[in-house]
């Protein structure tokens, strides 16, 4: 893992780029402190996969364990703000 200013992001990003794609973790500094990092792509799609299933093995437990499930109308309503009109 290598960490380095913002400074030095903007003089070497293609270099910083590169290191990302092979793999290398780049942690971004914002006065002195982490702020961002440049990862290997793989690395974010894998999280996404990850994010994915857990969400996905909370919603069958809700299921199965017979909690209040939402119509996918009542979730549109929701999203747009439409008052339910039961």
């Amino acid at each position: 893992m290598t960490e380095i200013s913002i400074r030095e992001l903007r003089a070497n990003l293609a270099r910083y780029v590169t290191d990302a794609q092979g793999g290398d973790e780049v942690i971004i500094l914002r006065d002195g402190q982490p702020a961002a990092a440049l990862v290997p792509l793989e690395m974010v799609e894998a999280f996404d996969r990850a994010e994915d299933e857990l969400l996905a093995r909370e919603a069958l437990a809700r299921i199965d364990a017979a909690e209040p499930t939402a119509s996918m109308a009542e979730v549109i309503a929701d999203l747009f703000g439409e008052a339910d009109s039961r």
